[in-house]
């Protein structure tokens, strides 16, 4: 069955936000509570109204075509409310060949890059992937956080600036819809990194096994509240 790629994280802080990644802000710090943090986390990543996500994914292959003939190796999107975003996919063909396509939506309307003549087109059958849908702040991330069970605060660690390290399990349902059914059927214990003073999600570790055949996936998010500029790439 073809796995949907791209469909690829309090309040009051997220919507001031401008730029999280790679600086700690001022303020006061969120207490460590491990399900306050979980709490803290769901209503600002369900407020994002923008942001950069950049995906690794290595071990067994996972499939972004009907074919099963690309694999999906790294990501790096840009995403802007209410439903906009692209992405640059680097993947491998037939086992063998590296190569990069581009993903574009914006509303209702996909493009996906011919990998061979570069040119975007609408997106063609045998391919569902919505680079949009890759980050749900509403619909995917905070139904994904509010969920999370054996919620355990890890420590306070140095990760692109002090972050606080905590561990939980998510369940299969929520894990399908934050991957676009890349991940299915399979409840997924994640490491996460969370910015101590606004609780945004700045990285996210997990492993998921497919056919007795285990993939690690890493996600960074940056850049939130950037204003980015997502055109219609055929024009």
């Amino acid at each position: 069955m073809f796995s949907r790629c791209v469909r690829v994280l309090v309040a009051v802080l997220a919507a001031t936000l401008v730029a999280c990644g790679g600086e700690d802000l001022g303020g006061e710090k969120l207490p460590t509570d491990a399900a306050g943090l979980g709490a803290a986390a769901a209503e600002a990543m369900g407020s994002v109204e923008s942001v950069r996500f950049m995906l690794e994914r290595t071990g067994a292959a996972v499939y972004i075509d009907a074919a099963e003939s690309m694999s999906l190796d790294t990501l790096e999107g840009r995403f802007s409310a209410p439903g906009s975003a692209d992405a640059i996919l680097q993947i491998t063909v037939n086992d063998s060949l590296g190569t990069q396509i581009g993903a574009v939506a914006i509303d209702d309307e996909v493009w996906l890059s011919n990998p061979v003549t570069g040119e975007f087109e609408t997106l063609p059958p045998g391919f569902d992937i919505d680079p949009s849908l890759f980050f749900d702040p509403e619909d995917g991330w905070h139904p994904l956080l509010a969920g999370l069970t054996d919620v355990t605060f890890v420590g306070e660690e140095d990760r692109n600036g002090t972050r606080y390290h905590l561990t939980g399990t998510a369940p299969a349902a929520e894990m399908q819809s934050i991957t676009a059914g890349l991940v299915r059927g399979q409840d997924v214990e994640l490491s996460m990194w969370l910015h101590p003073v606004s609780a945004l999600v700045t990285a996210i570790e997990f492993e998921t096994e497919f056919d007795g055949a285990r993939s690690s996936w890493v996600l960074e998010l940056d850049q939130y509240g950037e204003e980015f500029t997502i055109t219609d790439p055929t024009l």
